[in-house]
């Protein structure tokens, strides 16, 4: 059994670091124009991170996001930032503190969560201009901000 679960650990570590192509499941939100799927932004970069106002590397990747959608916007990048609270107001105390130039969906039932198979806080997920996720992350760390940037790069530059 030890093994078993070394095994799948390693299996874990590996599975979140690397490339790999498999279609992002679909969610929507709601924004100033109305719903928008995740699906209708094909033919852009999404970064699609999962965050809790309890996290603490989660409060170390809003400013890197923030930078982020600032910098690559122009070049089709979308930061969409879902949230697992349960309770509401732990959002507004930490976006008060932490402010996020990009959307923020509530999804305190984990139900966009399961569907990407959510294993850590934060995690997020580089969805390619064809809908597919080609990178994850599992945690934020400042030391790899730049891997994390030229993956986004590299994304960027392909076309559909």
């Amino acid at each position: 059994m030890r093994n078993f679960i070394s095994i799948f650990v390693l299996y874990l570590t590996c599975y979140s670091s690397s490339g790999y192509a498999t279609v992002a499941p679909d969610f929507s939100y709601m924004t100033r124009s109305g719903a928008v799927h995740l699906s209708d932004l094909k033919g852009k970069v999404v970064y699609v991170d999962f965050w809790a106002s309890w996290c603490k590397p989660c409060r170390q990747s809003f400013p890197w996001m923030n930078d982020m959608q600032h910098k690559y916007a122009e070049q089709g990048l979308v930061v969409v930032a879902v949230n697992l609270d349960t309770e509401p107001q732990l959002v507004t105390a930490f976006l008060q503190k932490i402010p996020a130039n990009f959307p923020i969906v509530l999804d305190p039932e984990a139900e966009i969560a399961q569907r990407y198979d959510l294993i850590g806080m934060p995690s997020s997920y580089l969805v390619a201009r064809d809908g597919s996720i080609r990178f994850s992350h599992k945690g934020f760390f400042n030391a790899k901000a730049s891997a994390y940037e030229q993956q986004l790069v590299t994304l960027l530059q392909e076309t559909e």
